[in-house]
């Protein structure tokens, strides 16, 4: 098995065990492997879209009260993931939880090392929350675009940073092909990255790659969007939204 891969059912592996509960730390004194574990049980929660787990997650990064830059940025990430999950049939606990994330993500903007991937991805919460609230949409969608703005400023080549601007011109009907080159540019940003040494917050490679998927389905290039959703596959194996897309290429 590749290093790369053999790494990531690694953290697979320990998310699992994280998730019943085996490992335990206060936030604050977490060093890297133990935030990317965090990480890891935020994020399988999303792909396998169990919103419990990510409920079980949230509540245990809010019982330190340290303020660590890195604490509030993943109470910020799962309240992103719970807002994501739940938009379509509980519209009034995505909004809360979008609205949590906005504010979680306001303590890691102010970290000097975390400030660009808190403020790109406190633009996503605040996109989310604009589609969520739309008598509110202008003045949302404006603090969403200044703050994706300040994070291409402070880190332009940061493959989140570069994921989730591509995902805000989707939603925005940009044309079709110019968010396929930005996702091809994020792929990129992530293929490079994994090549180095793993750090907090590393999150996004089969997400880029499942929705280089999507926009590349949607051109009607069936072979490309399957190539892309394999990577995203094999990167994370219960990815549900990836499995979607494949069905709907399978199927024909």
């Amino acid at each position: 098995m590749p290093a790369v891969l053999a790494k990531r059912s690694i953290s697979w592996a320990v998310a699992m065990l994280a998730a019943t509960g085996v490992l335990v730390a206060r936030a604050a004194d977490l060093p890297d492997t133990q935030w990317l574990d965090v990480e890891s049980r935020i994020q399988y929660g999303y792909y396998t879209e169990d919103t419990r787990a990510l409920e079980q997650v949230e509540a245990g990064l809010d019982t330190d009260t340290s303020g660590a830059a890195l604490r509030q940025y993943y109470l910020g990430l799962g309240e992103f993931r719970l807002a994501q999950l739940d938009q379509t049939h509980r519209a009034d606990r995505a909004k809360q939880a979008a609205e949590r994330c906005v504010a979680s993500l306001e303590t890691a903007a102010e970290d000097a090392q975390s400030a660009a991937e808190a403020l790109a991805l406190q633009a996503a919460c605040y996109r989310l929350l604009a589609k969520l609230k739309p008598v509110s949409s202008p003045y949302l969608s404006l603090r969403a675009g200044n703050a994706m703005h300040r994070a291409l400023a402070l880190a332009p080549r940061s493959p989140r940073v570069l994921l989730l601007e591509s995902l805000a011109d989707y939603d925005l009907h940009r044309e079709g092909r110019a968010v396929i080159r930005e996702l091809q540019t994020s792929v990129a940003a992530f293929e490079r990255e994994r090549e180095g040494v793993e750090r907090p917050p590393s999150w996004g490679a089969a997400e880029a790659y499942a929705f280089l998927g999507r926009s590349l389905l949607e051109q009607g290039d069936a072979i490309g969007a399957r190539g892309a959703l394999e990577h995203a596959l094999l990167l994370v194996p219960d990815f549900a939204y990836a499995h979607r897309l494949m069905a709907r290429i399978t199927a024909g």
